[in-house]
């Protein structure tokens, strides 16, 4: 029998290496990583994220995926997705289960066709999936036939999924399983329901949340912490995604098929126009606004998205003038450092809060100012000859930047004086039933093709540098969003199906050397599920141009 070579790493160091025999289980060598094995929910090989019911097979550089990592959360979730699926199958297989938005360290549920889940309904589900738990049942994984698998999500009258095999032709499907119940394979699970032991089920509004554990905290759940306004406006484009009838990669990729994809397009930026006038006309009726204040995560679209509402309100018979909050940083070396000892442009503190206050204050009562200029190049901060600035009685200021809802950056202004709008890609589309797509995923994307297009970054440095961008935006943006006035999703329905067309050759190019290659697997295996839409289809106004480029917009 042939023998493999494997070193094990942990921590990015060479623990040990070992000789095993081919196709020797992964489960069965982890051992070798001297730490506690139930904290382990899948490994690296090769950088690439593979269960622990895979089987060495080559040379391999093996890494434990923890239980406290990024990756070993969302294998966490997704398995205890698939458990309450199971247990939804168990005791109501007449019910088709859907799952919406994240809320609170949870996914939000629903039934079809059903205004609210009872609270009977509730903890029936919740025993059930404990019975599943204590019976420590194995989730395998296999791949059956084309043919059966179509016949397998019929019977189990999962609706999208079998659509969407209409665009996955391939000869085989790899499922997953939990005794009678499968669904179809995306990226790996934990190696049995034991695991799961760390879930609530919790009712909310017409459904029901199902919650789990925090990165950080595995072995716990934090007290539920509602987000209302952020759940308003998953609702309202959730109800109209089942109006246009497009609420799965499956029914997108449908339209794209009958060559209907550009009339869906037309709408989906009309829509997202007439939301932006209904903010415009919030500002307005307010009466008192002088400054609009437009915070969002990287890549929500913020600079585009003032620029739409400039016009709005241009329309209305108001002159905006736009500014972005990275005139007032203070410079390179007057930037508090992060805990890495690296400049921390991302803190409050890197920006010139007193200037910037002193320049509002100033505006409102007529006076003019000079707005400084930032050189990122330099990292200094600079004023030239067009700094000056005055504010007429028709003038409305809009500020773009991520501190935007924070009211300690605008200590000075009145609070009858502003107005703040968070922007996030809020996408209301589902892979399929069980299986949701992730906003930050969404704006990942659309930064891997921006940071290619205009700065020529590989996506390898754009995977790096996101887990410092994500931790900055939940420290500074996040805990803020419930503060907005009006909240705008800047998501576009068919935006995965042009992005695919960009980001699938960048992320293909990150080779199983580098350490981001996990990740540029999993968003390219995600993209997959997307058939195509030119992007000459893109019109020139459209957010998405903020990225792929040929904007009309002016940046």
């Amino acid at each position: 029998m042939d023998k493999i070579q494997v070193t094990f790493i942990n921590n990015n160091q060479e623990i040990t290496k070992g000789t095993f025999d081919y196709g020797t289980k992964v489960y069965s060598v982890l051992d070798n990583f001297n730490i506690p094995t139930d904290s382990i929910y899948a490994v690296k090989i090769n950088n690439e994220v593979r269960s622990l019911e895979d089987q060495i097979q080559y040379t391999s550089t093996i890494e434990p995926v923890l239980n406290n990592s990024k990756t070993g959360s969302a294998i966490y979730r997704r398995s205890l997705c698939l458990l309450l699926a199971t247990a939804c199958h168990t005791l109501f297989p007449e019910k088709r289960l859907l799952v919406g938005h994240s809320l609170g360290h949870g996914y939000f549920y629903t039934f079809e066709n059903e205004d609210e889940v009872s609270n009977d309904v509730i903890n029936q589900l919740r025993k059930e999936m404990e019975k599943l738990i204590e019976q420590n049942i194995p989730i395998t994984t296999k791949d059956i036939s084309y043919q059966e698998a179509t016949q397998l999500f019929e019977k189990l009258n999962l609706k999208e999924t079998r659509k969407q095999l209409q665009f996955i032709c391939e000869p085989s499907i790899k499922i997953n399983t939990i005794n009678d119940f499968s669904d179809i394979y995306f990226e790996p699970l934990v190696r049995s329901t034991g695991v799961l032991k760390v879930f609530d089920i919790l009712q909310y509004k017409n459904g029901f949340l199902l919650r789990f554990p925090r990165t950080s905290d595995p072995e716990r759940l934090d007290l539920f912490k509602d987000e209302p306004k952020l759940y308003e406006i998953f609702s309202k484009y959730k109800e109209w995604g089942k109006r246009v009838n497009v609420t799965s990669a499956a029914s997108l990729n449908q339209l794209i098929k009958q060559r209907q994809i550009n009339d869906f397009i037309e709408i989906t930026e009309t829509f997202q126009q007439k939301n932006i006038s209904n903010i415009a006309s919030q500002i307005i009726e307010k009466g008192t606004v002088k400054v609009v204040l437009i915070a969002g995560p990287s890549s929500s679209g913020k600079t585009t998205s003032a620029k739409k509402l400039a016009l709005e309100l241009r329309a209305m018979g108001y002159q905006p003038k736009i500014i972005s909050l990275d005139c007032y940083y203070l410079g390179r070396d007057k930037t508090p450092l992060d805990e890495e000892g690296k400049p921390d442009f991302e803190c409050l503190e890197a920006l010139n809060i007193e200037l910037l206050n002193q320049n509002l204050v100033d505006l409102f009562a007529g006076k003019e100012v000079c707005i400084p200029s930032y050189d990122f190049h330099s990292g200094t901060s600079y004023f030239d000859e067009n700094c000056k600035m005055t504010l007429e009685e028709n003038e409305i200021l809009i500020m773009e930047g991520i501190h935007g809802l924070n009211d300690k950056l605008t200590p000075k202004v009145p609070a009858e004086y502003k107005f703040k709008i968070y922007l996030s890609a809020l996408t209301q589309l589902n892979l399929d039933d069980h299986n949701r797509i992730s906003t930050s995923d969404n704006r990942l994307i659309r930064r891997i093709v921006r940071d290619n297009n205009f700065r020529g970054k590989p996506a390898a440095g754009t995977i790096e540098m996101w887990p410092s961008v994500t931790r900055g935006e939940e420290l500074h943006i996040f805990p803020f969003q419930n503060n907005a006035d009006a909240i705008l999703n800047t998501a576009l329905d068919y935006e995965f199906s042009v992005l695919r067309v960009y980001a699938a050759p960048l992320l293909r190019q990150v080779t199983p050397m580098e350490k981001e290659y996990s990740e540029a697997r999993r968003l390219l295996n995600f993209l997959e599920n997307f058939s195509t839409i030119p992007p000459t289809a893109v019109p020139p106004r459209s957010i998405i141009r903020e990225f792929i480029g040929g904007s009309a917009f002016h940046y």
